[in-house]
């Protein structure tokens, strides 16, 4: 270690602004002395409830309020969790972004995608590189996931290392662009390490995460059987599946079109850039598809947002102006659905069926990028950490890694599993919390970031499950009559024309209220809205058990 024992406050802070009690969205800063490092800036898909929300990104308020000790940001590999909120990041924080060549370049496609022409500092790391700064130093170290020049990183402080495995797994049979430098993991290990900050994604799971290979073989298979075009359906950062795509179908002398902004693009960089090997004469456009036989191509493809189940279903209606489902068609869905996704995708899987197609999803066709049980623990005895802090997964999963590291010998004691927002302290020998800091979501709703919260999503729930009802009533307050009204309007909460003495009746007690009101010596909009609303809640929820958005809109001539 380079820094002299005492040279600096002896007090390691590690916060966890994203990913811990989820999956998806990871964020998480290292305070040392008075320097943040912070370590990756990704985005989550909305859960079910989040009606109408594109995306969701870490609540990052509290590095707006730091941004002068922020010394950059630090990215472990290029898929969507880890980088996908760095376009609305920087539009508010001016720091040097870090990455190896194929996660910058992904972070690049996606500023562009929102048009950002901000001038980034993007500075290319390698496994080698050596990063100082006054108060640490940092280095890196590949690790086998499904994307090439996926890293981890260690924080080297004063007080010991600080190291952030990223998304991992241990797979033996991995392309070298794939490979684990395990060797370079176990000499940071036998340096010592403060503390581990460990993937638990698929710490419920026995054993190891199967090999790609199995997959390909699968894959192999399926095209064998195939007698007509093959649809091949994946995220668009997913490289490694793309690979086996491109594999298989040279074997099987398959032409293949690509459909998807976002894979377009992404396919074009890693072919440039040397991480995908692409046949000559292997890539046709989507528009000459009917010069080959349909035994003879292949369609990879993915949404616009790099996410291919809505686009498959567009394809099932025919609303997707490049290719529809046609009967005879395999799909293959190579991609496990975000959390809050299951349902979707069975929706998705069903309409495909209903078109007239052969669907093969799941285990066959697709492995986890995430290591389990046993390369958990690999991975704890390479880095034999003296304080373990489980990350990157809901709270079982944190739990259930927590566990398998106490079974490894690390003490419970220093052992923390941790919530958005909590401050991780490392000082005088033990780990605790010391307070909280500002985390949560920030949500994207179209061009709106963070515009719309939970009084908004609570509107929408409501709206979903028993609808609205508008009450339009007109005055004359001068003649202290109606003059028109009360009309209602309403949308999803009951079928107007079969409902006739409903609506007669709250149409009655409506006109009562307002009537009564206006023979007061005093009429306060506010009060006679409210009591519409209550008299209203009370009556509708009587009669049909339903409790609709009411809204009374009263007007004066």
């Amino acid at each position: 270690m380079f820094f002299l024992v005492n040279e600096f406050a002896k007090s390691i802070k590690i916060l966890c602004l994203g990913g811990v009690g989820e999956l998806g969205k990871n964020m998480y800063v290292v305070e040392v002395h008075d320097d943040l490092f912070v370590i990756d800036a990704g985005l989550m898909f909305p859960e079910d409830e989040m009606f109408g929300i594109d995306i969701v990104i870490p609540d990052y308020s509290y590095l707006v309020e730091n941004k002068n000790r922020i010394r950059g940001i630090f990215l472990s590999h290029g898929h969507e969790d880890h980088i996908g909120a760095i376009p609305y990041i920087l539009r508010q924080i001016d720091v040097p972004v870090y990455g190896t060549r194929l996660t910058l370049a992904l972070t690049k496609i996606k500023l562009k995608e929102h048009g950002l022409s901000l001038k980034i500092d993007f500075r290319e790391v390698k496994e080698n590189t050596q990063l100082t700064f006054e108060h640490a130093k940092i280095t890196f170290f590949h690790v086998n996931h499904s994307i090439p020049d996926a890293v981890g990183i260690c924080i080297e402080t004063s007080e010991g290392n600080i190291v952030y495995t990223g998304d991992f797994k241990f797979d033996q049979s991995a392309d070298p662009l794939y490979r684990a430098h395990i060797s370079k993991m176990t000499k940071i290990g036998d340096r010592g390490v403060l503390c581990l900050l460990s993937d638990s994604t698929e710490s419920e799971k026995e054993g190891y995460t199967p090999s790609e290979i199995t997959v390909a073989k699968e894959l192999d298979d399926v095209f064998k059987r195939a007698k007509s075009r093959i649809i091949f359906a994946c995220y668009a950062s997913q490289i490694n599946a793309i690979q086996r795509l491109i594999n298989t179908a040279y074997k099987s002398e398959r032409k293949v079109a690509i459909v998807g902004r976002a894979l377009h693009h992404i396919f074009q960089m890693a072919a440039k850039n040397g991480y995908l090997y692409v046949p000559e004469n292997l890539i046709i456009v989507p528009n000459n598809l009917g010069e080959y036989p349909d035994n003879k191509v292949v369609v990879l493809m993915s949404g616009n947002q790099g996410e291919p189940l809505e686009a498959l279903q567009m394809m099932v209606k025919r609303s997707y102006n490049q290719i529809q489902i046609q009967k005879g068609d395999t799909v293959i869905i190579a991609a496990s659905p975000h959390r809050g996704g299951e349902q979707f995708l069975i929706r998705t899987v069903d309409m495909l069926y209903r078109a007239g197609a052969n669907v093969i999803s799941g285990k066959r066709v697709h492995v986890s990028g995430h290591g389990r049980r046993e390369e958990l623990k690999l991975m704890i005895n390479l880095m034999k950490p003296k304080f373990f802090v489980p990350i990157h997964g809901e709270y079982k999963m944190l739990v259930s890694h927590a566990q398998i590291a106490e079974h490894m010998g690390i003490p419970s004691e220093n052992i923390f599993i941790p919530e958005k927002g909590d401050v991780i302290e490392i000082k005088h020998g033990k780990i605790r919390a010391n307070g909280r800091v500002t985390a949560g979501n920030i949500l994207i709703d179209g061009s709106g970031v963070g515009d719309v919260g939970n009084i908004v999503l609570r509107d929408r729930k409501m709206l979903s499950q028993d609808g609205i009802f508008i009450v339009v009533v007109t005055i004359n307050r001068d003649e202290k009559k109606i003059a028109s009204g009360p009309e209602i309007i309403s949308r999803g909460f009951v079928y107007v024309r079969e409902s006739e003495e409903l609506m007669g009746q709250a149409t009655k007690l409506v006109k009562e209220i307002v009537e009564k009101n206006l023979r007061g010596q005093f009429f306060e909009w506010s009060n006679v809205k409210q009591e519409i609303r209550d008299s209203l809640n009370g009556y509708l929820f009587n009669k049909t058990k339903r409790r609709p958005m009411i809204i009374p809109i009263i007007m004066e001539i």
